[in-house]
């Protein structure tokens, strides 16, 4: 159960899950609820988006390094901390799905 305050045009101010007084009661969250949520569809596919951004912009910056063109030093620590998290998490991920392994005595 959630308690949604509106505007006089009916606009949504505010949602709790605990009684407030001149809240109306809302058994399921609507449109307009998620939508004042930001979970609407919509924000759900800039989600989506922005993730496939970051991959870009991955790499790129490896691209970049790659080439020589910026050296890894030359970002700001934090982004550093966060494009080495990052690898680590996707070589982890690459790995885990690597069932052959990649022994090149094979051939």
């Amino acid at each position: 159960m959630y308690y949604v305050t509106r505007e006089p045009d009916g606009s949504i101010i505010s949602i709790s899950r605990v009684p407030i007084d001149g809240a109306e009661c809302m058994e399921a969250l609507s449109a307009q609820a998620q939508q004042f949520l930001g979970q609407t569809p919509a924000g759900s596919e800039f989600d989506a988006a922005d993730a496939g951004f970051v991959r870009v912009l991955e790499d790129l910056i490896d691209t970049l390094i790659t080439k020589g063109l910026i050296r890894h030093t030359d970002l700001p620590e934090a982004a550093q901390n966060k494009l080495l998290l990052r690898k680590g998490m996707r070589s982890r991920i690459s790995g885990a799905l690597d069932l052959l392994g990649s022994d090149e005595r094979i051939l």
